[in-house]
């Protein structure tokens, strides 16, 4: 299937060398804010690894072409909606980087226009990871959740935050929460089941000059009546691997970047996956496109067989109004309600 790349940013490498090694789909062609910086990105990608594209002048370009089958929507989240709306009016499916959009309020009216008019994906590759999958296969036979404790104890430095934009409320929509945690976020409520009930503070450190946060800490209540920590930021040098911890009623299991330990109560451990880079320390890039390749390829399973990809537009907006009812408690210093999706 032939996919489109609308958004030349820091990601863009990673979706063009996760289709460059798929089998399942071809990077037929970019598309940039700025034509020109879009013919540099395709000259680039014939120059360093010889994959020939076709350059797009605007989304509209791209949506009259019938050799399209998809589109990978990379574009900052406060440009998501105009070209949503001229890609569904053309029925091209969508797969978009997270998030969503800035605000839960503004990712429902992004489902919303995609809803029965085209097939809408999101990228959350943490869940594509063999740990992750282990740990999703084997939580029926750990017992109910009883605790669980999330860390994303990352770091970025001020070069980071002094890129036009980055960590604002305009552009970003927020600081650690949308644009880092939100990925172990996504894959600590597929494992956990939904947060009810939460407190929390968000801060900006005096590590980085930026409006939005970069250290959030939370307590929360799960549906299930289990219980659970959150600690977040990007202020914690030189960085370490997020983790989700599990601790359920026949065995705790720890999934920390890409391994999995379950330390069984009758005394038994086992280890499941292998350490991979995640982009947690000063270089947000560093990490494998694999998991990209394999979110890509789902979605055009998808599209092919008429079901829903791994993460739908609907799935995405829990962790939505998971970080919406973060930000809220911070700002009320009171302990707030998850919204419903």
């Amino acid at each position: 299937m032939k996919a489109v790349l609308i958004g030349l940013g820091m990601v863009a490498d990673t979706h063009a060398l996760a289709c460059r090694d798929s089998d399942a789909v071809t990077l037929h062609g970019v598309c940039a804010r700025r034509p020109a910086s879009a013919e540099r990105y395709a000259a680039r990608l014939q120059a360093e690894h010889g994959m020939t594209v076709k350059v797009y002048r605007d989304v509209q370009e791209v949506a009259k072409d019938p050799e399209v089958g998809f589109v990978i929507l990379a574009t900052p989240p406060n440009t998501r909606l105009e070209p949503l709306e001229v890609l569904a009016r053309a029925g091209k499916p969508v797969l978009l980087e997270k998030p969503v959009e800035r605000d839960l309020e503004a990712a429902r009216q992004v489902v919303a226009l995609c809803d029965g008019r085209i097939p809408l994906g999101l990228v959350f590759q943490h869940r594509m990871r063999a740990a992750s999958i282990a740990l999703a296969e084997k939580l029926p036979s750990l017992g109910a959740l009883q605790s669980a404790i999330i860390t994303v104890p990352w770091w970025r430095d001020q070069s980071y935050y002094d890129a036009p934009g980055r960590g604002t409320y305009a552009q970003d929509g927020g600081g650690v929460l949308l644009t880092q945690a939100i990925h172990t976020l996504d894959l600590a409520l597929s494992l956990t089941g939904p947060v009810t009930h939460l407190h929390a503070m968000s801060r900006t450190t005096k590590t980085h000059q930026m409006e939005a946060e970069d250290f959030v800490s939370a307590g929360l209540e799960f549906e299930n009546g289990a219980v659970g920590s959150l600690t977040a930021t990007t202020a914690n040098f030189p960085g370490a691997p997020e983790t989700i911890t599990l601790n359920c009623a026949e065995a705790s299991a720890v999934l920390a970047r890409g391994d999995l330990t379950l330390h069984w109560r009758d005394g038994r451990t086992e280890a499941f996956g292998a350490t991979a880079a995640t982009g947690g320390g000063a270089n947000p890039m560093a990490f494998s496109h694999e998991w990209h390749q394999a979110v890509i390829e789902d979605f055009v399973e998808a599209v092919k067989h008429d079901r829903p990809p791994i993460v739908t537009g609907h799935e995405a907006l829990k962790v939505h109004a998971l970080i919406d009812a973060l930000v809220r408690s911070s700002a009320d210093q009171e302990m707030v309600k998850v919204s419903d999706v």
